[in-house]
């Protein structure tokens, strides 16, 4: 009889327990669903000039070296004169894999006006540049691609969750930034807060 009543105890603190873990599992995942802009810091444009000298004043973005899919070295520097959008991506991240039409679509339309990086983080174990390229390849992205070989832009960025864009002015200043997965909305409203006035 004791051993029945144990088992039983067992298997309702299991039940709980993967309950209480479904509950958790939901509540992160529309945490990684699309996210807000965070002004990266903030814009001053707007502001009345006393309140302009109170803000913080963009900072340069960390420069980083990556390589395009010829092997050549590309850093980020290199593209100052117009705007750019670095996003931090892998194919075994769902929220990544989900959020790339919408960059190809935004490409297709402003790739004049805005460079874009679309960073795979190839680190040589969880991603390889081979399983990247077949991705690619298999949906058709044309949009530039440039990979992490060193984790030398990860580092720059402090990047330990993916996906995440960045949003870069011509001048080199990191304006904004947004964790998670983002759809042509955000993308192109980060895009316009880089844009020249």
């Amino acid at each position: 009889m004791g051993n029945k009543k144990g088992i039983i105890i067992m298997v309702v603190c299991f039940v709980v327990l993967l309950a209480v873990a479904g509950l958790l599992y939901d509540k992160l995942g529309q945490g990684m669903g699309n996210q807000p802009l965070a002004q990266n810091p903030t814009q001053q444009a707007d502001l009345p000039e006393a309140e302009q000298e109170a803000q913080p004043q963009a900072e340069m973005a960390p420069d980083f070296t990556v390589y395009d899919r010829e092997g050549n070295p590309v850093k980020l520097s290199d593209l100052r004169g117009k705007p750019v959008v670095v996003n931090f991506w892998a194919t075994w991240c769902g929220y990544c894999v989900s959020e790339m039409p919408e960059f190809q679509q935004v490409w297709e339309e402003l790739g004049e006006d805005v460079h874009f990086m679309m960073v795979n983080q190839t680190d040589g174990v969880t991603e390889t540049k081979e399983e990247a390229e077949a991705h690619l390849e298999e949906a058709g992205y044309t949009f530039p691609v440039y990979f992490d070989t060193e984790l030398s832009a990860s580092r720059a960025y402090s990047v330990r969750s993916l996906p995440v864009t960045y949003f870069i002015d011509a001048e080199g200043k990191g304006v904004a930034y947004a964790m998670g997965a983002i759809d042509t909305e955000v993308l192109k409203q980060g895009i316009e807060m880089v844009l020249p006035q």
